[in-house]
């Protein structure tokens, strides 16, 4: 097909929504204009050099004919579709932040054209692609939606680290804000997935989403708070959980863990707890979810106090390895991790701690960067306590248990290794018997 005769396509946001996006795009035949605030990263995409984990340099390379990088949105005024992919974190104040996705749309409005179909991706909660986006684009240029433009929400499906499920093959949910918008978001998105799965709504596929999360976030802590339990009890709740997935109707298997991070698990749900308050409706049950899970990092901190007292060995100055500082298995995302709040509450009781993670060479956290190490036997030896806090499949936990002093396994990563020198998180306490009833 000729440069000239392919469909156009602008993705704002290059990072673990916006690149696969692009790429696939690209893929299926579009010309590609990748829009993004970091230079460096703009120069690294144009010298095919990927970006995040899932996507190599081979892939870059490949669509660099249809792909192109940059920060000028003028881009836009030659696309016929514009898909919105910006970080919506929270603020401090831990309420929506959404100046991303402000930002996105000032900076496209004087370029957009009659026509162009706008789809917003950012995670966010309902009502916002109409806030947002309609109102101010309908506002600033006189424009009718569904008429001028059109404008769609449909919420990222990304799991980075997932090799089964992909953008490709991950059902995409399409709520459109007029019918001819739905339409036109579903004939988009058909170019490029398997299964499109309309709603009748922007909000509709905004609260989707939400929910989602919201349903993992609320099962996690449920597990979470479970392992504290067996913990005492004097019982595994990795057996108990096993055993309780042979149901094969009625059961989902969730697994605990030192905490939640990344974009989505945490944040999510105090959208959706952000809006119910709005109408008066505060959601309780994800009130309390979001207490025990953050609750778990100064749970294994105070495991971590109980491993070493039992060795006769003080906190301060103990040497700690913290293994695994992205938030989930095989991704290098630090954003949220739990590791990040076990890091600071060990630093502020004075432990030696350092950072080991194969996928994680540096990290910025509180306006430091700190450096992780290979994991060696003459490191693990020369240990107090290693504590394995997520589990990639690079890192050999063999070598973990045959020379770790002592661990804390807050994954059950070392599942098989039978030791007194292993302690995991949701098991009884090493050489303490359980808390009788």
């Amino acid at each position: 097909m000729d440069t000239h005769d392919r469909p156009a396509a602008a993705v704002v946001g290059l990072g673990y929504v916006g690149l696969p996006m692009a790429v696939a795009l690209a893929k299926a035949g579009y010309r590609v204009y990748g829009l993004d605030v970091d230079e460096e990263k703009i120069n690294r995409l144009n010298a095919g050099k990927s970006t995040v984990i899932g996507i190599d340099d081979e892939t870059i390379r490949s669509v660099q004919g249809e792909f192109t990088a940059g920060g000028d949105y003028a881009a836009v005024s030659r696309a016929q579709t514009i898909v919105i992919c910006v970080p919506t974190p929270l603020t401090a104040e831990r309420e929506p932040d959404l100046t991303f996705i402000r930002s996105a749309v000032a900076a496209m409005l004087p370029h957009l054209k009659r026509g162009t179909l706008v789809v917003l991706e950012s995670t966010t909660y309902p009502g916002t692609t109409d806030e947002l986006i309609r109102r101010v684009v309908e506002e600033a240029r006189g424009w009718r939606v569904g008429e001028d433009f059109h404008l769609c929400y449909s919420p990222e499906r990304i799991d980075p680290g997932n090799r089964v499920y992909r953008l490709d093959n991950s059902p995409k949910i399409v709520g459109g804000a007029t019918p001819a918008c739905l339409e036109a978001g579903v004939k988009f998105y058909r170019s490029i997935v398997q299964q499109v799965v309309p709603v009748s709504s922007t909000a509709a596929a905004e609260a989707a989403k939400l929910f989602e999360n919201t349903f993992r976030n609320v099962n996690i802590a449920l597990v979470n708070e479970f392992a504290l339990l067996c913990e005492r009890l004097g019982i595994s709740v990795w057996e108990v959980v096993r055993a309780a997935a042979t149901k094969p109707f009625g059961f989902l298997p969730f697994w605990p863990g030192p905490g939640i991070g990344g974009h989505c698990i945490p944040v999510d749900p105090i959208y959706l707890n952000w809006t119910a308050k709005r109408y008066g409706r505060p959601m309780k049950l994800i009130e309390l979810a979001d207490e025990v899970n953050r609750r778990m990092p100064r749970h294994v901190v105070e495991r971590v106090t109980e491993l070493l007292n039992r060795e006769g060995k003080p906190m301060r100055g103990a040497r700690i390895a913290l293994i695994g500082i992205a938030y989930k298995p095989d991704v290098d995302d630090v954003r949220e991790s739990p590791a990040l709040d076990i890091l600071d509450e060990l630093a502020a009781r004075q432990a030696d701690v350092v950072c080991c993670d194969p996928l994680v060479p540096s990290f910025r956290h509180r306006g430091r960067t700190f450096r992780t190490v290979s994991l060696t036997p003459e490191l693990l030896a020369g240990l107090d306590l290693a504590v394995i806090l997520t589990r990639h499949a690079s890192v050999d936990v063999r070598l973990i248990a045959e020379h770790a002093p002592l661990v804390l396994d807050t994954r059950n990563a070392l599942d098989g290794f039978e030791s007194g020198h292993i302690a995991r998180l949701g098991e009884p306490s090493l050489g303490l018997p359980a808390a009788q009833g």
